[in-house]
């Protein structure tokens, strides 16, 4: 089990740097989404392919599995006090770790064919994009409510078991519900609030389960 929260602890900390490294590639290096024109966007992914092909795989991919590391390792950890609410947060961990990678894995493929495309009908090209953008942004972030519930339903656990700060439970709490929230109509910037707290609350939760597996293993 020690080796489980090691690993967890591992796996919250790459989840926040994750998302440093989102912020700074898709804002700072190629804002893809500052475009509205689809045939320029097209144009732009065709100059950054590589670049956004690994960026997404960082920030996508990779991240949904050390999710599931992290989902699993909370679970160990959380489920002797709250079993129902950890069973369900599991399974919520698991689903939303899914849509992350098949988000990743649709905006790659989509890229790589519109790419393609370009060169002998741009037109086309932005036509198609379009309706692939719209399904990356579905699945990958439209809305973050399945996102909120698991952080709100893990934080609700351990402030009931009295694990982990509660200080950072009622962070969690708190980000949980803004995930949630901007599933509404006219909420969707409340999302900013969960994308920007969770780099804090990972990288919180990271320390903490390191800390206290290095602690549980001196004893």
């Amino acid at each position: 089990m020690n080796k489980l929260q090691k690993m967890g602890g591992i796996a919250a900390l790459y989840a926040g740097a994750a998302y440093v490294v989102g912020i700074i590639g898709f804002l700072g290096v190629v804002d893809v989404s500052s475009v509205v024109d689809p045939v320029q966007q097209v144009a732009l992914m065709v100059d950054n392919q590589a670049f956004l092909h690994i960026l997404h795989l960082i920030v996508y991919q990779v991240w949904a599995i050390f999710l599931v590391v992290l989902t699993l390792a909370l679970y160990e950890r959380l489920k002797a006090g709250s079993p129902g609410i950890m069973q369900t947060a599991t399974a919520i961990g698991v689903i939303w770790a899914t849509l992350v990678i098949a988000s990743g894995m649709i905006y790659n493929i989509g890229m790589d064919t519109v790419v393609s495309l370009y060169g002998s009908d741009p037109t086309q090209a932005g036509t198609v994009w379009l309706t692939i953008n719209t399904v990356f942004t579905g699945i990958g972030g439209g809305n973050e409510i399945v996102g909120g519930i698991w952080i709100m339903l893990l934080s609700w656990a351990a402030f009931r078991v009295g694990e982990l700060p509660k200080a950072l439970n009622y962070l969690g709490m708190l980000i949980g519900v803004a995930g949630i929230l901007s599933a509404l109509p006219g909420l969707s910037e409340v999302g900013l609030i969960f994308g920007l707290g969770q780099i804090v609350w990972f990288i919180w939760l990271g320390i903490a389960m390191l800390r206290s597996n290095k602690s549980a293993a001196a004893s």
